[in-house]
């Protein structure tokens, strides 16, 4: 289920809300103009699902979406847990590109159709760590400053979205922020 944990961004180990309550997330992130919303679930996604078999099982949702926020480019991110070094050397290094603060040029929307990953979201003096699971839809605005989590065993699916080819590029701060933040899995664990 959904989650998430609002901390003060030099006190990452005050919780200032936890909640796994959609409506209260969404008004918390709405107030800081993060758009938190759910699509319903149209595919079972399975690490043999075609992303063209996933792109058209939402294409409703997806077309919508890119007519009413100028989107242009769509494509699937994902990573399923597989057997070996090599897939372990992957995902490691995968983990490791964004859990350094950063910012985009553009919004980052992302929709989740399988797993769980987090992003944390620097909102002033706030860290919002939000873990997105299947069926969340988060669209975070240009220049936000955050993380992406997507724990020690990456098993996910996400449908991005965006304006340009180089949207997804990271602008990264260089501030060890997020270094003494709850990973994921932690997050998890705590119930």
């Amino acid at each position: 289920m959904t989650l998430l944990q609002i901390m003060p961004d030099d006190a990452p180990d005050t919780v200032l809300l936890r909640t796994r309550d959609e409506e209260t997330i969404a008004k918390a992130l709405r107030e800081r103009s993060v758009s938190f919303t759910r699509w319903t679930l149209r595919a079972r996604v399975t690490p043999q699902t075609a992303s063209e078999e996933l792109l058209d099982a939402y294409r409703a949702e997806i077309d919508a979406l890119c007519a009413g926020q100028g989107l242009r480019l769509v494509d699937v991110a994902r990573l399923h847990p597989e057997e070996g070094a090599e897939w372990q050397e992957r995902a490691a290094k995968a983990r490791s590109t964004f859990l350094d603060e950063h910012r985009h040029a553009e919004d980052e929307v992302r929709f989740f159709a399988h797993g769980t990953g987090c992003f944390y979201l620097h909102l002033e003096d706030r860290v919002y760590a939000v873990v997105c699971e299947a069926g969340d839809l988060l669209s975070v605005p240009a220049g936000t400053r955050h993380w992406f989590d997507m724990g020690p065993v990456p098993d996910f699916c996400a449908i991005r979205f965006f304006e340009k080819e180089d949207g997804w590029v990271g602008d990264f701060t260089q501030e060890p922020v997020a270094d003494g933040f709850p990973r994921l899995d932690a997050l998890l664990r705590e119930g």
